[in-house]
């Protein structure tokens, strides 16, 4: 054996672990922020868990088809990017698809050719004709409702919540009107926000309305984290887009219409930002000029996504376990037992927020805890055989480097 080639054959070897080392290191890092980046989508920094969207149609008559064929056009638009039916509140009149001068009963277009039914039967209308009110908007918002009112009537927020509020009807400078009967002023929605804040019913707030002089409804706003877009500014008229002969009135606004050519283009997991939709405003086309503002809301409109506010979400948050006697720690295989005859168990229901209810062990411990089963297990092996390999890694090196020194 050749002794003095062994110092330079040890190094070369030492050099090939410390790459290993090092690559295996890297590559943890690198699916690390690879499951970062697919979570968090791409570190928007919105920190929200669940989305919202309050969909008001303010209008009722024949005449007004096209302000409930905006509503319609806008909730089919947040079904298909993902939010359910639990998380969407529809307040429309509801009087123009089973209207006698209706041609084509029980069903509302938004285009001439009558293409797609916004109607149909998979739609769910929470306040309907005279329940379309300023007082029980003002009440959904800020969570003041009788306790007689069921939760499918109820805005069941957070502040981890994402809201989406869209307004259309007729109205004017700082006004919108309600059923031709009432109005709701600018500054009652800015109140209201703002209850929501000081309540932390929410998170970010994207407000769209499209009427005549639109801009000036959310001039009054002040409430942090509120995104706000309109149809028109002051002394502006917003107009209809087109007619269809055969129904004989205007079927959408023009506004509404492109926004929601717009978002066709928009899948669940598209990175379309905030700014995207803005910058597709186009006033010779929408015939009024569309306004934003941005200067109360925390984020880059260029970070801000589209899905923030019209998509579903689905996140969870991982807490650290909690300190507790391990003895006294039951698996859900040993803790939930199925009955041995049907019989009913109470679980959570739809958009329900009360825990479920379980059969447990009747020699259980009363201060026992039950877990549910999860990947902690897996990640704690992980964690385990990373530092086997940090070790090991450490141990053959001084072995190679004690090796260099007695081979000397």
């Amino acid at each position: 054996m050749h002794f003095h080639h062994l110092p330079y054959n040890c190094l070369v070897l030492l050099a090939c672990v410390v790459i290993w080392t090092v690559g295996a290191s890297a590559s943890s890092a690198l699916l690390d922020e690879q499951a970062s980046g697919f979570f968090g989508r791409h570190g928007n920094g919105s920190g929200h868990t669940n989305n919202w969207a309050v969909l008001v149609c303010a209008s009722r008559y024949w005449f007004n088809y096209r302000h409930m064929a905006n509503a319609l056009g806008m909730y089919r638009t947040v079904k298909r990017l993902g939010i359910p039916d639990s998380n969407i509140i529809l307040m429309l009149a509801d009087d123009v698809a089973c209207n006698t001068r209706n041609k084509f009963a029980g069903s509302v277009y938004a285009k001439a050719g009558r293409h797609l039914d916004l109607y149909g039967e998979n739609i769910e209308v929470d306040y309907r004709g005279y329940e379309v009110t300023v007082e029980n908007f003002i009440r959904l918002l800020t969570g003041r409702v009788d306790p007689s009112v069921p939760r499918s009537k109820r805005l069941l927020t957070d502040d981890r919540s994402n809201i989406f509020v869209y307004m259309t009807g007729h109205g004017g400078n700082e006004f919108l009107k309600f059923q031709d009967n009432e109005e709701i002023s600018a500054f009652d929605i800015a109140d209201a926000f703002e209850q929501m804040w000081q309540k932390k019913r929410y998170n970010d707030i994207f407000f769209m309305i499209d009427t005549c002089q639109a801009n000036t409804m959310y001039s009054q706003f002040y409430s942090p984290n509120i995104l706000a877009t309109g149809s028109s500014e002051i002394e502006e008229n917003s107009y209809s887009h087109e007619n269809d002969n055969d129904i004989g009135v205007s079927v959408i606004d023009s506004y509404t219409h492109f926004v929601l050519e717009f978002m066709e283009g928009i899948n669940k997991t598209s990175q379309v930002s905030m700014q995207d939709l803005f910058s597709s405003y186009d006033p010779i086309a929408i015939r009024s000029h569309a306004g934003v503002r941005s200067d109360l809301f925390q984020r880059p409109l260029d970070k801000a996504l589209i899905t923030d506010f019209f998509g579903g979400v689905a996140q969870a948050e991982v807490f650290p376990p909690a300190q507790k006697d391990p003895q006294k720690i039951l698996s859900v295989a040993e803790a939930i037992q199925e009955p041995e005859t049907p019989q009913y168990v109470s679980g959570p229901r739809v958009n329900d927020h009360s825990p479920p209810e379980y059969h447990v062990p009747g020699d259980a411990p009363p201060n026992a805890i039950y877990i549910l089963s999860s990947g902690k297990e897996s990640e704690a092996r992980d964690t385990q055989w990373k530092e086997v390999r940090k070790w090991t890694s450490v141990l053959l090196i001084a072995s190679l480097v004690s090796w260099v020194s007695f081979a000397r």
